[in-house]
């Protein structure tokens, strides 16, 4: 079974019985005087029956509307009708027909009202759809009261929370992706880079993995790749191997850098398998035992910001009870870097249904997943929560029309930003079955109002279909998180040497390193999620070369933002040298902040490693005050760093520090933030032989 057959289900009320009508005009030879016509009317019948049971409804449909002409008033035919319509997602079409076969058979009317309520739910009809629900109740036997009971009075539930959700929408750009990233084939669950940079997918199109198309003409899934240059996304490119096989390999997770991916693997029914990116390739995907289990269907997962939990869905975890069917779970890297055991989020976000589709910002705060257990309006709805201070969990929100509709709309990934995000829905106008569509958040401004990045991302597609919703404004909080991205290269060299160094971030509070991350060895690229709230420490390391330190302040309330930095390590020469820009000091003092120790840690590793590399700390100021005082000044905190060099072992006798006041500034001294770059301290070689 192919993997969105296991997430999407048809509603249990759709199809799930045979009819047998009354009162209407049979098929049979008392009733029509023509008998050529009635044989060739039941052989189209069994043609259609045919093509209906391997899911070819258009070539059923066009059978069955051949003996609707010669007889148009049969209730079953009427009804095989309005099902091929609705199974081709054209519920306007089906309405008609369902009416009919009631009006044609009231007495066995029961079934047809439950489904005709759907298609008026589908086509957003929501009063005639609760008046179809409450007729389908009022004639449900008891038997049927107790296995289909529940079912329609939730989709009551649904209609009357999309009446709400249709008066209280939020204002949203929904685009198709185009061309270049859709088909006629079925094409959804994206996950994309933090700042959208990669786009992965699964689509069932053919593939040369498996070339035999299924009844219903789609192909096995497999993971294709779009990359955005510019405004434009690039013509979607199969994966190839070893990321596709020839098993069912589709897509559930993607790190903020693009670098490490979860897959999910057909075989066994179904697995969640874990690839790196290495240079250009992904290395072979294995099976990621911590979330996995031998009789559960893990159908999503989506890492932290830091690497070290995991949040997926699954439907058995052993010994976990599941509050309903798929659930979501949390899973953590404890200190020695070892996986411990799934625990079950919890009932604020489970329910006695259906929770997949899960994804975690890069924020750490904001959880997304799809549900049809909420207060949805149809299907699988989007909805998000937020982990609050104390730990717990908000109240899941639904995201609202028209991100959400009477159908279903699962597995919504979002930018760094926050101001996008990208999901899969059948809507008019798009390629075929489902379509990836990107949507844009427009704040709380009741005029439009976009900004210059939204209007290009907007267009970046070329996209078919753009609806625009102003009833009412929401505001969309711009994301708590600063993206920090650049390269890694070698000082001086040309052209660029990119190196795929190790890049540690630590919480300069605390000294704890909170994670590491590592540069594309071919492109020398990173990206590194920073959630606002901390002083951060990144030190960039690759053996032979001196590490390069920068120092992120980002207070709590800090809105999104993107730095760029092109690093360039220097090699471990005579004169090579380097800012220690996590070395503080108290404000006008030479005594070292705490805070400090992480960074010249980092400097005493590197001098243990060369026990001949003899090195001098230079002090560096900003102009203001005298010079006497600031060649005191810088000099007495060049000395307080070789003191506590000294402090940790090494010989003093390698150690020369020098002051150098403000003769050397590397920025303006007519900004503060041109002054805070010359308050400096620095590491410069010697001698290393």
């Amino acid at each position: 079974m192919r993997y969105i057959a296991k997430c999407i289900t048809i509603v249990a009320l759709l199809f799930s019985a045979s009819l047998t009508f009354g009162q209407n005009v049979e098929f049979i030879r008392k009733n029509f005087n023509d008998d050529k016509g009635l044989k060739n009317a039941l052989r189209d019948i069994d043609e259609g029956d045919s093509y209906q049971e391997i899911s070819d409804y258009q070539t059923a449909l066009n059978a069955y509307l051949k003996a609707q002409a010669f007889n148009p008033n049969n209730a079953d035919l009427n009804y095989k009708i309005g099902k091929c319509y609705w199974m081709m997602s054209d519920p306007d079409s089906s309405i008609p027909y369902f009416t009919k076969a009631i009006e044609l058979d009231p007495v066995n009317s029961g079934f047809i009202y439950g489904v005709l309520g759907q298609a008026y739910q589908a086509t957003y009809k929501f009063d005639e759809a609760i008046n179809a629900y409450q007729k389908a109740r009022a004639r449900l036997t008891a038997d049927e009261k107790k296995s289909k009971g529940n079912d329609l009075a939730k989709h009551i539930d649904e209609c009357n929370n999309g009446k709400r959700f249709l008066n209280d929408s939020v204002r949203v750009f929904i685009d198709n992706m185009g061309s270049a990233i859709n088909s006629k084939y079925t094409d959804y669950a994206p996950i994309i880079s933090a700042d959208q940079s990669m786009l992965i997918f699964t689509s069932t199109r053919e593939n040369p993995y498996n070339k035999k198309a299924f009844d219903d003409g789609e192909f096995d899934e497999n993971l294709w790749v779009s990359y955005r240059n510019g405004t434009t996304w690039s013509q979607a490119e199969d994966m190839g191997e070893p990321i596709n096989t020839k098993e069912n390999d589709a897509t559930i997770g993607l790190s903020a850098d693009g670098q490490k991916l979860f897959t999910f693997y057909g075989k066994n029914g179904g697995d969640i398998k874990y690839s790196e990116k290495k240079g250009n390739a992904w290395t072979k995907p294995e099976l990621f035992t911590a979330i996995n289990t031998p009789n559960g269907h893990e159908n999503s997962a989506s890492f932290s910001f830091d690497g070290k939990t995991i949040y997926f869905s699954s439907d058995n975890i052993e010994k976990v009870t599941n509050y309903g069917e798929h659930d979501i779970f949390v899973c953590k890297m404890n200190e020695k870097g070892k996986w411990g055991k799934p625990e079950n989020i919890g009932p604020t976000i489970n329910t006695d249904k259906d929770e997949i589709g899960v994804f975690m910002h890069p924020d750490g705060r904001t959880l997304i997943f799809a549900s049809n257990g909420h207060n949805t309006m149809g299907g699988y709805d989007i909805f998000k929560t937020t982990l609050q201070d104390d730990g717990t969990w908000s109240e899941p929100e639904n995201m609202g029309y028209p991100i959400n509709t009477p159908g279903d709309e699962t597995f919504l990934v979002m930018d760094g930003s926050g101001t996008h995000a990208y999901y899969a829905s059948t809507r008019k106008g798009g390629y075929g079955g489902l379509d990836i569509y990107m949507i844009t958040f427009l704040g709380p401004e009741k005029k439009l109002n976009m900004t210059t990045e939204n209007n290009l991302i907007a267009v970046m597609a070329n996209p078919i279909q753009q609806e625009v919703v102003m009833e009412k404004s929401v505001e969309i909080k711009t994301a708590r998180l600063t993206v920090v991205k650049g390269i890694v290269s070698e000082a001086y060299t040309d052209p660029a040497k990119y190196l795929d160094a190790q890049i540690e971030i630590t919480d300069n509070a605390t000294g704890q390193v909170l994670f590491t991350n590592q540069a594309n060895s071919v492109t020398g690229k990173f990206l590194l999620p920073l959630p606002s709230g901390k002083n951060y420490g990144i030190a960039v390391k690759k053996e032979g070369y001196l590490f390069h330190s920068e120092n992120f302040d980002v207070p709590q309330t800090t809105d999104y933002q993107e730095i760029y930095l092109d690093i360039k390590l220097m090699p471990m020469e005579k004169d090579a040298k380097i800012v220690l820009k996590n070395v503080f000091f108290d404000t006008n003092k030479s005594t070292l902040k705490p805070i400090s120790y992480t960074e010249l840690d980092k400097l005493v590793e590197i001098l243990t490693k060369n026990p001949k590399m003899n090195i001098e700390i230079g002090g560096h100021t900003d102009n203001v005050g005298s010079k006497a005082y600031n060649q005191k000044l810088s000099q007495d905190r060049a000395e307080a760093v070789v003191n506590y060099l000294i402090s940790k072992n090494i010989a003093s006798s390698r150690l020369t520090f020098k002051g150098y006041a403000f003769d050397e500034p590397i920025d303006t001294n007519d900004t503060p933030e041109g002054r805070a770059q010359n308050r400096r301290v620095e590491f410069k070689i010697l001698s290393n032989e």
